[in-house]
Order: C-alpha cells, then sequence, then structure tokens
C-alpha cells in the first residue's frame, strides 16, 4: 500500500511541457501581436493590443513560461509588427514582467477576479503610455475618443485572452 502511494504513476506534479512544446507561449504571444495586421480599419482606434493581452495572461497563468528577459524580445518583435516605435513595447513589456514578478512576491493568493483587476491595470497603463509617447513625438491623438475606448475594450478582451493561454496550457502540458 505505501508502496503504490509513493510510485509516481499517473503523477504530473513537477512535470514540464511535451517535447517540443515549450516556445507555446511566446508563438501565442507572437500571434497575438499579428493580430495587428489583419485588415481592420477603424478611425479611434479601438483594436485591443492582443499581444499584451496573451503576454498578461500568460505570466498571470504561469510564471515559469518562459524567463523574465524573453518580454523585451517579445516586445521588440510586437513593436516591428504593429507599427510602435521601436523600443516602446521593448521597455514597456520589460517592466510589465518585473511588475508582476514583484507582484507574485507580494501577493499570497490571487482568484480570477483579482487577476482581471490586475490585467485590467497593466492593460490601462500600458495605454496610458503609448498614448504619451504618441503625445510626445506629436501625435494629435485625444485621450477620451482614441485611448479609453481601447482600454475598455481590452479589459473586457482580457477572459478571453485568459481562455486561450488556459486551454493552451493543459494542451501544452498534456493534461
Amino acid at each position: 500500500m505505501v508502496r503504490s502511494a509513493l510510485s509516481n504513476r499517473g503523477a504530473v506534479l513537477g512535470k514540464g511541457p511535451r517535447a517540443g512544446f515549450e516556445y507555446i507561449p511566446a508563438a501565442t504571444v507572437m500571434a497575438g501581436s499579428m493580430m495587428s495586421l489583419l485588415p481592420i480599419v477603424s478611425a479611434s482606434g479601438w483594436w485591443p493590443d492582443w499581444g499584451l493581452l496573451m503576454l498578461v495572461a500568460w505570466r498571470l497563468l504561469r510564471a515559469d513560461a518562459w524567463p523574465a528577459w524573453w518580454a523585451a524580445l517579445l516586445g521588440f518583435a510586437n513593436d516591428l509588427i504593429a507599427g510602435n516605435p521601436i523600443g516602446l513595447s521593448t521597455s514597456l513589456w520589460a517592466a510589465l514582467m518585473i511588475a508582476m514578478d514583484v507582484l507574485d512576491r507580494r501577493t499570497l493568493w490571487r482568484d480570477y477576479w483579482i487577476e482581471w483587476v490586475i490585467a485590467a491595470l497593466f492593460v490601462a497603463l500600458a495605454e496610458l503610455a503609448q498614448w504619451q509617447v504618441a503625445s510626445i513625438l506629436g501625435a494629435p491623438v485625444p485621450m477620451r475618443s482614441s485611448t479609453t475606448p481601447a482600454v475598455v475594450i481590452s479589459i473586457l478582451c482580457f477572459p478571453v485572452a485568459a481562455f486561450f493561454a488556459a486551454r493552451l496550457d493543459r494542451w501544452r502540458l498534456g493534461r
């Protein structure tokens, strides 16, 4: 009886992703960044930053999905794909990953609603930073008509990104 309790048959604790599937989180963040390439035309810029949403969703789901320095590389790729000023997403995503690391060390538990509030805070800060950089560069971007709809829609789309990240994680780990 003791021997059967100590055997590892069927145990999944400490087991990593299947072979070759460790890059799925980074690939989904890149796929999210490529969503900005879809031919959707809008005058107000309401389309959410799916790359950022997937990055936050994966980071809140799994702290060990990738090393923290990958956020800078993924942000650089997002800058190139989305047409942001080079370095904007690079520095912003790296700062968000550092903030999430600090937050993980400070919190003892989180539930779904707290993660949604955390994601909403990070998305709002990222949109505000993008708006600030655009205004510094001289773009006539009014905050109310451009940033507010993007923040609200991104916050409402976060559960979709979290759902995809959770489903892909279960598939990636073979559970």
